[in-house]
């Protein structure tokens, strides 16, 4: 495991602080950590919602895997 050291603005500091004494982590870089994955899991929820977006629009590919991947090369 490596170490990030991360400056942070007065405001987020007093943030993680008070997400500490709440009890949402255990410690500053716990939730840290936490909030790293929360932002890792929304992006892959927005990229399943912005391919569904495009199969709605018709920009989806249809057909054999592997003939579509000849064309794309």
């Amino acid at each position: 495991m490596s170490t990030i050291s991360v400056p942070l603005q007065p405001e987020l500091e007093v943030s993680v602080d008070e997400l500490v004494k709440s009890g949402y982590g255990s410690s500053k870089a716990d939730v840290i950590r936490r909030a790293l994955v929360r932002a890792i899991e929304e992006e892959a929820v927005q990229s399943v919602l912005r391919a569904e977006k495009e199969i709605k629009e018709g920009k989806g590919l249809k057909g054999n895997l592997r003939e579509l991947a000849k064309k794309i090369k």
